[in-house]
């Protein structure tokens, strides 16, 4: 199994210099005197520590031993994951950003963010447990009433307890307008909940003394589709009045599905039989409400991208400076050994170069959209609140998707670096893949974030929503005109940036002849956006990595390091945006066609 480092230089360049996380933090009232550099620094280290030596070790143990359901619907978790998670409630995790009148310490999301990328690298399957519980929170905080709050919040932020989503059902998918759960209203003015969820992350477990799963179900005469949708707080044991987990409520484990991968984490079929539940928010709403929860859920999809990318990297590179083979073609750079490590060789370099790519440039993305977030929540002014909500939800697609493409995609690059030994499980490196191709689905498949990009933020806006990121782009690029060292980057990058509006344009007009053009273009669109995201990112960072040179560093290896995997990914990397702009302006005729009964014969 890789053994994971924690990247604390590079969480600490993307923090500190890229993206001035002191000095945003100094700028929010709420987080300027606890969001310190002295406090991030040890949050930081301590993360690292749990991470390297609690949770990595258990990511193999995770995988191979599962999650086991008894008879009577509880489940076990892998050997040492309750043990973790004692220690993780015990060293504070939990509560590290959520709000003081709840018993968080009050730091912000960004922070956790960055925390839950160590976690999810070391063990994605473990780190699902709490990562549920974050959105729950998130929902119960803005669209809970004040009792619920006082009931469940104290014990979800402490992590006493924690938390699920329970959406989707075996007939519906993603289509959640026809889900058919039922709550019931009751005389005390709770609801009886009815009806069977499946793909439910950490639905039954033994890791905390309750589960409060967020429920959607539909009111008596409630309407047809999406907005006859409720939501409901329906914990596994009814508080008593002292709050502790007091009478077993009617719902239950059905099984547990048999999966490609995150075997560590328990993924349940939930059965509510009359189960007792509250209506969060107001009736029929209940789709707007869960959306906090979807959205939370979606940043931290895309983390798991990069996280996925950086712990296969790690993997590969490891591998590749020890394993022996062959010798360079232009002669032998280790003549002491019986054949070159195999990093010497340029189809080796080119997948870890696009491994680093997309796990340095997609933490940047997933820490720029983390810190937007925090504007949302504490932002001064609602000028403010407002520029980085837009900001955020048209970052959000991209992140979610077109990382979740690429960590993917670095997963399976990462066992192509070790050979025959990378489809050996003992390795460790054939899990990545099969732990990650989920992120791509869960949360909103590629293909429906791919519609709510182009369709929704982009379209639906007039272009509005792309119109202000590409500001800031073009911005940059006006920036660093005349600085000979950022020409490879400036230049290129102005150009796709240009080329992202006018094929917008493009697919607007026909999309207004034809709207099957939208979805027919729409997963090219976003991965181009992704492409080009990232580019502007990595144009950044190799501007602060020139700079910190021409300032005389005493880490020049690190900054030139930067420097070169810029100029590698504009190199190598983002000419892939030009196949994308050329397969979504060729139109839906080439996949409409064709009659769904001539598939096959």
């Amino acid at each position: 199994m890789p053994e994971y480092k924690a990247p604390i230089r590079d969480i600490q360049f993307v923090m500190n210099e890229l993206l001035d996380m002191p000095g945003h933090y100094a700028n929010i009232p709420a987080y300027a005197d606890v969001a310190t550099p002295d406090m991030i620094d040890a949050i930081l280290a301590e993360g690292a520590k749990f991470c390297e030596q609690e949770l990595a070790p258990l990511n193999r143990v995770g995988d191979i031993e599962g999650c086991t359901r008894h008879d009577d619907g509880s489940v076990t978790t892998p050997t040492g994951f309750k043990e973790a998670y004692a220690k993780y409630v015990e060293g504070g995790w939990p509560s590290l950003a959520h709000e003081v009148d709840h018993g968080g310490q009050g730091l912000p999301e960004s922070l956790g963010t960055v925390v839950s990328e160590m976690v999810g690298t070391a063990n994605w399957s473990w780190g699902m447990y709490p990562g549920l519980s974050h959105g729950a929170m998130n929902t119960l905080d803005l669209h809970g009433t004040d009792e619920q709050k006082h009931v469940y919040l104290s014990k979800l932020v402490s992590g006493e307890w924690t938390g699920t989503m329970c959406l989707t059902e075996a007939h519906c998918g993603s289509d959640l307008g026809i889900l058919k759960s039922k709550a019931e209203p009751n005389a005390d003015g709770s609801y009886s909940i009815t009806g069977s969820k499946i793909f439910i992350s950490a639905g039954e477990h033994d890791m905390a003394e309750n589960i409060v799963h967020i429920v959607l179900a539909r009111l008596p005469g409630a309407p047809e589709g999406t907005k006859g949708i409720s939501l409901f707080v329906v914990p596994k044991f009814l508080p008593n009045e002292d709050g502790t987990p007091g009478e077993r409520n009617d719902l239950i484990c059905g099984s547990i599905e048999h999966k490609m991968g995150i075997h560590g984490n328990a993924t349940c079929v939930m059965n509510f039989d009359g189960a007792k539940g509250w209506l969060i928010g107001p009736e029929n709403k209940g789709l707007n409400c869960m959306f906090t929860f979807m959205n939370t859920a979606r940043i931290g999809t895309a983390l798991q991208g990069a996280a996925a990318a950086e712990g296969s990297f790690q993997g590969a590179l490891a591998y590749a400076k020890d394993r022996l083979a062959m010798r360079s073609l232009t002669g032998p750079k280790a003549p002491e050994k019986a054949a070159d490590p195999i990093i010497v060789h340029p189809d080796v370099r080119r997948m870890l170069l696009t491994q680093k790519s997309f796990a340095e440039g997609g933490r940047a993305l997933v820490y720029l959209a983390a810190q937007q977030n925090d504007i949302v929540k504490k932002g001064e002014t609602e000028e403010e609140r407002k520029a980085a909500d837009e900001l955020l939800g048209f970052l959000t697609p991209i992140a979610k998707a077109f990382l979740t493409e690429a960590g993917y995609e670095a997963t399976n690059l990462g066992v192509q670096v070790f050979g025959g030994h990378g489809f050996i499980a003992e390795w460790g490196m054939e899990q990545l893949v099969r732990d990650t191709k989920i992120a791509c689905i869960y949360e909103g498949t590629t293909g429906i974030q791919a519609l709510d990009l182009l369709g929704r933020k982009v379209l639906m806006t007039q272009g509005a929503s792309l119109r202000n990121f590409t500001k800031i782009v073009h911005k940059f690029c006006q920036s660093v005109e005349g600085d000979e060292q950022m020409a490879p980057f400036a230049a290129p990058l102005a150009e796709v940036n240009k080329e992202w509006g006018d094929l917008t344009m493009k697919i607007g007009m026909s999309a207004m002849k034809n709207r099957e053009e939208v979805g027919a273009a729409s997963v090219d669109y976003l991965m181009y956006s992704g492409y080009v995201t990232l580019a502007f990112l990595w144009a950044r960072m190799a501007k602060v990595s020139q700079d910190a040179i021409a300032a005389g560093t005493t880490e020049e290896d690190f900054y030139k390091a930067k420097i070169q995997t810029a100029k590698f990914y504009f190199a190598r990397v983002l000419p892939r945006a030009k196949g994308h702009a050329a397969a979504m302006l060729a139109g839906a005729d080439s996949m409409m066609d064709l009659d769904a009964e001539h598939f096959a014969f």
